[in-house]
């Protein structure tokens, strides 16, 4: 890793100055993002929708960072969804879809050409269809040509100074999307909560999220500063209990690359214990007993080492018992605990906290956490 400026996390206006983009302020809105698409969507047609009108299965199209709309999705359907909701990141819709089922579709530019291809098929099959993303896109095109139902994505606040990315408006997108599927009676209840108060108390905990990690809040009382340091120096094997923890796995990985540019393994409890745990007695492990001593300036850095990232909803449950083996083959960890409210709360505070964690650790390397050149250059290379 590049070096480290540990004096910038705990200066808030270096933070804002290293942060052309406002990517914390974005961040930080993800509360109002989710109160102001709950307004959209009751503005939309989709309000009007029947409730007992339930599809028969659910399709949820969605590519690159909006993939996390789709885990979701699925992990809160579960074993106990009413119907079947099965992920799709490719442009080819299953030959199974139909008449009586459901199509919802995210793109936050509206461009994402799989994601369009696939909502045009599913139109042409006549598809019920639901799509969320930018107003006048080919998505909205695509959607009116079936007769569906688009949600258009907020427009930026004025003080927005660049436009939003998949890493920093998820809940613009998400949110019709749960909101809808949860109204039709798809999704298995979340918890003991209709779909509207599930959300508002999201709303609520990612507000107390952006409090605790606010720029202004030092690093040794800001888990989203102190984790950032902890990952600066190893390399992050990102472990989710349960399926709704391992979505945010997921997504918590893909944000290391993406905005930290910090390469990161993930997995979910219990399907991928085994293989995660067989690391801890590998080359990344433990520093060997000989480089306990070894002098930086005669020596050279230290290696990275192998770091666990335990992301769960309790401190019970197999996952203990996976931090304690860590912690006894001397990998280093870091555990982040949602226990707070319901299933779709704690799943939104795992995310956020790990969210501000990549842009802090991009911020204190250098890094712009809005922007990567390389994939940017991939684009242009793929046409």
């Amino acid at each position: 890793m590049p070096d480290l400026d540990e004096g910038l996390l705990d200066d808030a206006d270096r933070l804002a100055a290293a942060d052309p983009s406002a990517v914390l302020r974005a961040l930080a809105g993800a509360g109002a993002q989710v109160r102001r698409a709950l307004e959209l969507v009751g503005e939309s047609r989709a309000a009007r929708w029947d409730a007992d009108d339930r599809p028969r299965a659910v399709v949820v199209a969605a590519r690159g960072g909006s993939t996390a709309v789709a885990g979701a999705l699925e992990a809160l359907a579960g074993q106990r969804a009413a119907v079947p909701v099965v992920a799709r990141t490719g442009s080819v819709l299953p030959a199974w879809v139909g008449a009586l089922d459901l199509v919802v579709a995210v793109s936050l530019s509206g461009r994402a050409e799989a994601t369009v291809a696939l909502v045009a098929e599913a139109g042409r099959r006549g598809a019920r269809l639901l799509t969320v993303g930018a107003a006048g896109s080919p998505l909205e095109a695509a959607c009116a040509l079936g007769r569906g139902v688009h949600v258009p994505l907020p427009e930026p606040g004025r003080e927005a100074t660049s436009a939003p990315t998949s890493r920093t408006a998820l809940w613009s997108l998400l949110t019709p999307a749960l909101c809808v599927t949860s109204a039709l009676g798809v999704l298995a209840p979340l918890g003991e909560q209709g779909p509207q108060e599930a959300l508002e108390e999201v709303a609520a905990a990612l507000d107390d999220e952006a409090d605790a990690c606010r720029p202004s809040s030092e690093a040794f009382v800001n888990p989203a500063k102190a984790l950032a340091l902890d990952l600066a120096d190893d390399v992050p094997v990102v472990l989710g209990d349960g399926d709704l923890a391992g979505v945010a796995a997921r997504r918590a990985a893909s944000v290391l690359a993406r905005t930290a540019r910090l390469p990161a393994v993930h997995g979910r409890l219990p399907d991928d214990a085994g293989d995660l745990v067989a690391t801890f007695g590998g080359p990344f492990a433990a520093a060997a007993e000989d480089e306990l001593f070894d002098d930086p300036f005669l020596d050279g850095p230290a290696r990275s080492r192998l770091r666990l990232v335990l992301l769960r909803e309790t401190t019970s449950g197999p996952s203990s018992a996976v931090l304690r083996l860590a912690e006894r083959s001397g990998v280093r960890t870091s555990d982040v605990v949602a226990e707070d409210g319901g299933p779709l709360a704690r799943f939104a505070r795992l995310v956020a906290r790990t969210d501000f964690a990549a842009s802090y650790l991009a911020l204190a390397t250098g890094l712009d956490p809005a922007t990567s050149p390389h994939v940017a250059e991939l684009r242009d290379l793929l046409g």
